[in-house]
């Protein structure tokens, strides 16, 4: 029942998203990792983050571009959920979810994804611009629940991405008892022989490719639809490719294909190419983080000391909404927050031992101004907006694995700031001939000055912030 489903993933939810990610356990890779290792984000959980992080759709102004392989595909666009004559109770569960009017990606997919006969689609578009919504509503309008075998599979790379689409299903499936989900993840034991009867099965490859090929569990000949979604993060985990082309495989021709990304680049396509055939494509474009509104400085230091006078001359001239200090490591984060919390300043550190309910809990108080600084490292560089933010520092210049100057992720860290239109200020802390080099390949890579400030000159300073 979806009752029982909706009960299921609460309970898991709050059992703190298990799995490494709560609990206070740590992950493998954070096991192995020393305070000094640089820290780098994780896919799949910065992926889990921006699905819990966002509290609504994030409406978008932006273009959607539309690909068709076949020029008799159909293809319109609703403005309302009444036009997509979905079943009474599944329309009630979308309102109930606090959906008013189709998002942009919605109005355009749902159409063609509840079309007859049924369309095959790859869509992108970014965390919060209601996909998941999208498929899970496909999902569950595809269902016949009189028969009592599994029609749809839906695969999410990681344990913790399945319980949060199955919330969704849950939610959206809360007038429609009939229908009947199951979690195909690690922890859901069935005996040998069993034959699933629930009509949509949501989890991970590995899960779903024992129960349907190896124990033959269910009739991968049934399956009338399969979600591939997360693409972009299930690429990055291996193994994870060759087990949705096995699965893939096992499907009639006849199976709609439905593949959901964020990302859409090579590797995606390639991947996305190989399971999808003859796809309607539909992509979201992305909003361009742009510096044109920011502020560029760089300050000269000697070492880790000067640079916290820096930032300590910039606080005690200019007034700051809110700011965001990125550094390599958690040892430097930590090192750093502990001078600014014992010189008063309120002080947030968000970094990657951090389980991500801890993670969210930080945001949060940041997000709503109890801490004004927030400590990091690159496990934020991207994705998360606060309107507040007018002031980013580059505690350490952003580099690659090979030292050299990463200028995406330099974008993503200043693009913090400037959001919605607004002025920021990037501050960038260089202390030695390595750092300047970054900074100078930086300015060249995107040809917009980056100042010297000199942090002594308070009248100067003042007028960064005018």
């Amino acid at each position: 029942m979806a009752s029982q489903w909706g009960q299921k993933a609460e309970e898991l939810e709050i059992s703190n998203k298990v799995a490494g990610l709560g609990l206070g356990k740590k992950s493998e890779s954070q096991k192995t990792d020393s305070d000094d290792t640089l820290d780098a984000p994780n896919p799949a959980e910065a992926s889990l983050l921006m699905k819990i992080i966002r509290q609504g759709l994030v409406e978008s102004k932006l273009d959607i571009e539309i690909q068709r392989k076949d020029p008799n595909s159909p293809l319109y666009s609703v403005k309302t959920f009444e036009a997509l004559h979905l079943k009474p109770n599944l329309l009630k569960g979308v309102y109930d979810m606090g959906f008013n009017a189709p998002s942009k990606i919605q109005e355009t997919a749902l159409p063609t994804l509840l079309a007859d006969p049924p369309q095959n689609m790859i869509a992108q578009s970014q965390s919060g611009t209601g996909k998941t919504a999208a498929f899970v509503l496909a999902m569950l309008s595809r269902v016949d629940p009189t028969k009592n075998y599994p029609q749809v599979l839906c695969l999410s790379p990681t344990y913790e991405l399945a319980i949060q689409t199955g919330e969704v299903a849950a939610r959206m499936a809360k007038f429609c008892p009939e229908i009947k989900m199951k979690y195909a993840i690690r922890g859901e034991e069935l005996p040998k022989g069993t034959k699933i009867n629930s009509h949509i099965l949501i989890g991970t490859p590995g899960k779903m490719l024992d129960w349907g090929v190896k124990f033959g569990m269910f009739d991968l000949n049934k399956i009338k639809v399969f979600v591939l979604d997360e693409a972009d993060v299930m690429i990055d985990r291996q193994g994870h490719q060759d087990q949705c082309i096995r699965i893939h495989k096992c499907l009639p021709q006849t199976c709609q294909m439905m593949f959901f990304s964020a990302t859409y680049d090579s590797a995606v396509m390639g991947f996305a190419e190989a399971i999808v055939p003859n796809p309607i494509i539909i992509r979201l474009l992305r909003e361009e983080e742009s510096l044109d509104n920011i502020k560029q400085y760089y300050v000269k230091c000697k070492n880790a000391e000067d640079k916290y006078r820096a930032i300590c001359n910039i606080y005690g001239v200019i007034t700051v909404g809110q700011a965001i200090i990125f550094c390599h490591t958690r040892k430097t984060a930590s090192w750093l927050s502990e001078k600014m919390s014992r010189d008063g300043h309120s002080v947030a550190v968000l970094s990657g031992e951090l389980t991500v309910d801890q993670r969210i809990a930080v945001l949060d108080r940041f997000r709503g101004g109890v801490e004004k600084v927030l400590i990091t490292t690159n496990v934020l560089s991207r994705g998360i907006d606060v309107e507040q933010v007018t002031l980013v520092v580059n505690f350490d210049m952003p580099m690659d694995i090979n030292k050299k100057a990463d200028c995406e992720t330099y974008l993503h860290r200043i693009g913090r700031t400037g959001r919605f239109g607004k002025a920021g200020i990037a501050i960038n802390l260089v202390d030695s001939p390595q750092a300047m080099e970054i900074c100078l390949d930086i300015e060249a890579h995107f040809g917009k000055k980056i100042n010297l400030l000199d942090i002594e000159d308070a009248e100067e300073i003042e007028k960064i912030g005018a």
